[in-house]
């Protein structure tokens, strides 16, 4: 089963396939702006949807953190 982890120390959600980390989001902090410079899933878990919850796990965390999100990440900024 595949689960998304937020690590706000990291500075990124992750997508892991039990221990097997098949994906990442990583975002720069500057302030109180999160910038999401980065997505990628492994090509054999593509197509599943994956890297969509890593970028929605980012903008989730960022109300809690009440953190503004932009993206220079093409992926993210189409969700955006």
């Amino acid at each position: 089963m595949i689960k998304i982890v937020f690590e706000k120390e990291n500075r990124r959600s992750v997508a892991l396939d039990d221990n097997l980390e098949i994906g990442e989001c990583n975002f720069i902090e500057i302030e109180d702006v999160w910038n999401i410079n980065h997505t990628e899933v492994s090509d054999l878990y593509r197509g599943q949807g994956i890297a969509k919850k890593l970028v929605e796990t980012i903008i989730e965390n960022s109300k809690l953190y009440n953190k503004k999100i932009i993206a220079e990440c093409s992926y993210a900024k189409r969700m955006l």
